[in-house]
């Protein structure tokens, strides 16, 4: 079994001379690129204009990063608001000085509240239909833009799991491991792959896409819950919750399953009266 475990050291960034281009950062321009031309089709097969799809990747993409990275400070790193303030908004630390960093630190948690919030927003501004409209056709191309964020974790040798003697254990020498660990993020990331498919055939190969908040709800039981099971074989993100029964990340997973179910089985649009 032990042949099949790999030596994970690969080379995080490409030194461009002006430029240091950062194979997570690729990662993230890889999902918003996709999942702009997956939204383009559908919202062509909807009927709906280009300019308001224009409006709604500024949206996403604001609403997206901003919400994950308060995610990651609020529910995981909350001492940088006190300790390094303005690197929760900047790719620097002025702790000790100022250096680069990058944004460290995204919560997936943080990036589902802000894309409802962010969404609310664009259709009160632009779309002028229902949330619950827009969230049941933006839900696709964020479970695809969910796979090549873990692939990027990976690469960047972060979210890592427990120490296995499985076949499927990576050793992350950049972390200075010499023992294999579950790779975490690759789990996660070929769930995903399922859980973008399943949502696609939905809405191309169903009328669930009529039903308002079958398609949202869907996804968030189908993502939360693959989120909630790898996270028995993740090492905790919080070294003072470690010995919890279940970590952040499952608790932060129940509430969405549980609004997932209520949105597929119990919702029921509101009817105008006339």
């Amino acid at each position: 079994m032990y042949l099949l475990q790999i030596e994970w050291d690969p080379i995080k960034s490409l030194d461009l001379g002006f430029f240091e281009l950062h194979f997570y950062s690729v990662m993230w321009i890889v999902a918003f690129i996709l999942g702009f031309y997956i939204t383009k089709r559908i919202y062509k097969n909807d009927g709906q204009s280009e300019e308001s799809l224009d409006s709604l990747f500024i949206y996403s993409v604001l609403g997206i990063m901003l919400g994950a990275r308060l995610g990651h400070v609020i529910f995981y790193q909350p001492e940088l608001i006190t300790e390094d303030f303005f690197s929760i908004f900047l790719p620097f630390s002025f702790k000790d000085g100022i250096r680069f960093t990058g944004f460290q630190g995204l919560a997936s948690h943080g990036a589902a509240i802000a894309m409802i919030i962010s969404m609310y927003l664009y259709n009160k501004k632009v779309l002028k239909k229902t949330v619950l409209w827009i969230l049941d056709r933006v839900v696709i191309p964020v479970a695809l833009g969910a796979v090549f964020v873990r692939i990027g974790n990976f690469i960047n040798s972060e979210i890592i799991g427990m120490k296995t003697d499985s076949a499927f254990g990576v050793i992350f020498k950049q972390l200075g491991e010499t023992e294999a660990r579950h790779p975490a993020q690759l789990y996660e990331a070929f769930f995903y792959i399922f859980v973008f498919l399943i949502l696609f055939f939905f809405y191309w190969k169903t009328k669930k896409s009529e039903q308002q908040g079958f398609l949202f709800g869907l996804f968030l039981v189908l993502l939360w819950t693959v989120r909630f099971f790898v996270e028995f074989v993740k090492e905790a993100q919080v070294d003072e919750r470690a010995d919890w029964v279940l970590n952040t990340g499952q608790l932060l997973s129940i509430p969405f399953v549980l609004i997932g179910l209520y949105f597929m089985f119990l919702y029921k649009p509101k009817t105008k009266l006339s």
